[in-house]
């Protein structure tokens, strides 16, 4: 080991590098592979966390999109903007590409770059599996959204796909087949992504923290994305099963939910909102662990009742999957089972409550940086809290009778999964932008841009209570101008139009930003977690050396005992010399192989060419034997050498 080097060195580079330097893991990696192939092949948790980024942003914005389409045709009585078929297409399209393909893979982008920085790891425990699980999100994300491009048209059943609406009779004229039989499918695949990520990051959080970080050492938002793993993982076994039935019906005769040959509609029902009440706890509950990141970084002090928002996560988690049947209140399921749901309902506002208790506490007294991440969680808090008052509402199975299907129930799940899940979402990515590209947004356009979507938001969907109060029905075409209804539509229309200026404002800022913005030096927030402790962006091995955790907030502790963590750090960067370095993974093609191997397959399968089919399934089997035969691979680095993993450098 290079004893010339000093304490400063290996607590985190702080010599001055180009900013080109500092970004050069977007483009190249250190085993040579550069350019498109380094992507198609990346096994980086780093470089897949941005390909979720990139990819789940573009597909919010096509969401947008559907949902003005939608706006545009209500917003006066009797319009004919777009037909109904269309619209049923749209609203269908709308809501499942913003829960499976915007707010779903946002959150993985998170969870695969912030997580295993937070824990002092120097990838996630399975890396080539992380890339098979992104490329399958693609293949499934193709499929959905294949019906722009092809005849059959998109998919017109609703994201909720209730029977008997997925039945062949009620299959469009041109659809026939295809555009639901590529809605099942897609999410099918989307289900084996998620699956094979939560497993992958629940064995990342279990067997790689840092030496000293204990279970309740670590950050929040890495325990809300295990308990998130732990859902996905126990929630899609149902809707895969409810799939596959329908998948049955549709194309072998089957009748598990055909009424003619005995089947049940309402089973459906029941097996979806298994899966979609937990879905809505997905969503969510990264979005609290971000905000509990957040806001005490910005209150200059620790989380308050650290133990109890940790709790409240995993009852909240454990009671969702307990409540599903709040959805089916006028389905008449009986008097006992409707007053069940209803207690277990109100039951789990509990848990949400002490988890907002928590961060109002969290900003009492503490010495408040008003900066753009810390205004769009506080818009968080607000929201989230008027869309769980509305919640409460619905779990009175009177009050939901009226409620039900109407636009109230549109304004409630819109303040919470935009005024929640996305406003922390937006504030995430305020908050880790100048650790990943070493830039850091200006505070006035990043206020601005809160501001107009703030405002644009409100004046969306406040408004939809008083629709639905008055009987406005959801999924409605059009409605008569004798309804009442004329003024909140408009008001609504104008609104969706300003969040929409809103959020392409935030998207321009984010974009000028990485090429033009401000350059800051690592950790400009003063923050908490391990993840500052790094340069920006980090360099492909993450840390020199492993870190040694001594306290919940491990980098604010390291900071005050500079001398301690040299010391442990300069011992450490001995042991990992004397055993060679560290090793870091080669990137491999066998996981993209794999999953077009699944994408070909599935569009055979649902054109009806089963030879494709089977051809498609022989490309999945053969990149999964070779994936498997493939050996470990990957390059030492010597980082106390400095020589930033270029093998030319290594010994």
């Amino acid at each position: 080991m290079d004893q010339s080097l000093t304490k400063n060195e290996f607590i985190g580079h702080e010599e001055e590098t180009t900013q080109e330097a500092k970004r050069s893991w977007l483009f190249t990696r250190p085993d040579h592979k550069t350019g498109l192939v380094s992507w198609l092949t990346t096994v980086d948790h780093k470089r897949i966390g941005f390909l979720y980024g990139v990819s789940s942003l573009f597909f919010f914005l096509v969401g947008g999109v559907e949902a003005l389409m939608i706006r545009l045709q209500l917003a006066v009585p009797n319009n004919n903007f777009i037909s109904a078929q269309t619209y049923n297409e749209m609203f269908t399209m709308h809501a499942t590409t913003m829960i499976f393909l915007a707010v779903m893979p946002l959150s993985a982008a998170f969870f695969n770059y912030i997580m295993p920085l937070q824990i002092g790891a120097r990838d996630v425990a399975f890396p080539r599996l992380n890339g098979f699980a992104f490329w399958v999100f693609m293949a499934g994300a193709i499929i959905l959204n294949l019906g722009f491009f092809v005849k059959s048209g998109l998919p017109d059943v609703g994201w909720f796909g209730y029977a008997p609406l997925t039945a062949q009779a009620y299959s469009s004229e041109f659809a026939g087949d295809m555009s639901t039989d590529m809605w099942i499918m897609g999410l099918q695949i989307l289900g084996v992504s998620s699956v094979v990520g939560s497993l992958n990051f629940i064995v990342t959080i279990i067997n790689m923290r840092a030496p000293g970080m204990t279970m309740m050492r670590l950050p929040v938002f890495t325990w809300m994305t295990l308990f998130t793993a732990f859902l996905i993982i126990l929630a899609f076994p149902a809707i895969t099963i409810a799939l596959v039935e329908v998948m049955m019906d549709r194309n072998f005769g089957t009748y598990f939910f055909e009424v003619s040959g005995g089947g049940l509609p309402i089973l459906w029902q029941h097996l979806f909102w298994v899966f979609g009440h937990p879905e809505v706890y997905i969503l969510i509950l990264p979005a609290m662990g971000i905000i509990s990141e957040i806001l005490p970084t910005f209150s200059r002090k620790p989380l308050f009742g650290y133990p109890i928002v940790v709790f409240s996560g995993a009852v909240i988690g454990l009671l969702g999957f307990g409540v599903w049947s709040h959805h089916m209140f006028t389905t008449g399921m009986g008097t006992v089972a409707t007053a069940a749901f209803t207690l277990a309902t109100m039951a789990i506002a509990v848990p949400t409550g002490v988890k907002i208790f928590n961060w109002i506490g969290t900003l009492w007294q503490g010495h408040l940086m008003m900066r753009t991440p810390m205004m769009f969680a506080l818009g968080f808090v607000w929201m989230f809290m008027m869309g769980g008052f509305s919640g409460i509402m619905h779990s009175a199975a009177p009050a939901d009778a009226q409620q039900q299907d109407s636009y109230f129930v549109v304004a409630h799940f819109h303040y919470v999964l935009i005024g929640g899940s996305i406003f922390a979402l937006l504030a995430g990515i305020h908050y880790w932008f100048p650790l990943m590209f070493g830039r850091k947004v200006s505070e006035y356009w990043g206020k601005l841009s809160f501001w107009v979507i703030f405002i644009g938001f409100n004046v969306t969907f406040f408004p939809m209570h008083f629709l639905g109060l008055n009987g406005m029905p959801r999924r409605t075409f059009t409605y008569d101008g004798n309804m009442g209804w004329n003024t909140p539509n408009m008001i609504a229309t104008i609104g969706a139009f300003v969040l929409g200026i809103g959020i392409a404002l935030y998207f321009v800022v984010m974009i000028y930003t990485y090429y033009k913005g401000e350059k800051v030096k690592k950790d400009p927030w003063d923050g908490r977690t391990l993840e500052w402790s790094l340069p920006n962006p980090p360099p492909a091995h993450n840390f020199d050396v492993t870190p040694h955790v001594h306290a919940r907030d491990a980098y604010w502790y390291e900071k005050h005992h500079k001398e301690e963590i040299a010391a442990e750090n300069a011992k450490q960067a001995a042991e990992d010399e004397a055993h060679g370095g560290v090793h870091m993974p080669s990137n491999s093609w066998f996981p993209i192989i794999t999953a077009c191997g699944m994408l070909f397959g599935a569009l055979f399968f649902c054109n009806h060419i089963m030879m494709g089919a089977i051809v498609g399934l022989i490309i999945t089997f053969f990149g999964a034997w070779m994936w498997a035969l493939e050996g470990p691979g990957g390059y030492h680095l010597h980082p106390t050498r400095k020589n930033d993993g270029d093998p030319a450098a290594e010994s």
